[in-house]
């Protein structure tokens, strides 16, 4: 792969398309593998993906190109804020493959997605959560505007829910 450089393309952003759902599963695989030692279900996944893409008022994804390759994907989610009267999109599975970091693929989604974000009136402001140890994200994160929150994030899940409908 080139890297963006003098001679080299800024990365493409462009909505996610039906077509992408095989990269955008391998991504989410690896970042779960990566960030949370976890290993997804990848039937789970993959129909979680293509719901997704279907309904991208359930979470939109976007993805970065070099050269006509997929390499870095980012989702939002929606959260009402009746303190603020405003949407807040929540950047979800962020994933650059690791040959592209450090070569603004994750900036220039970004920046796309703050684009598509203050076009809106209706949307307040962006948020992410990461993980506490990933201080290279962070890093990122700052030095694009972002500051932390000043929340943690506590969660319940009910492991006999999601995945496929059961009969």
């Amino acid at each position: 792969m080139s890297h963006p450089g003098p001679t080299s393309p800024s990365p493409l952003v462009r909505d996610a398309r039906p077509a992408d759902r095989q990269v955008i599963v391998a991504h989410n695989l690896a970042l779960a593998r990566e960030t949370e030692s976890k290993e997804l279900d990848p039937c789970v996944l993959t129909l979680g993906v293509e719901r997704a893409l279907d309904e991208p008022d359930r979470l939109r994804y976007w993805v970065a190109e070099v050269d006509g390759r997929v390499v870095g994907q980012s989702a939002v989610s929606r959260e009402w804020s009746d303190w603020r009267c405003g949407w807040i999109w929540w950047f979800q599975s962020v994933y650059v493959v690791p040959e592209a970091r450090g070569l603004g693929v994750f900036r220039a989604l970004h920046r796309h997605i703050r684009d598509v974000a203050r076009s809106s009136t209706e949307v307040i402001g962006l948020r992410l959560y990461v993980e506490r140890e990933n201080h290279r994200a962070q890093s990122t994160y700052r030095a694009l505007g972002m500051q932390p929150g000043g929340y943690l994030v506590y969660e319940e899940f009910w492991p006999d829910r999601g995945g496929p409908p059961r009969a």
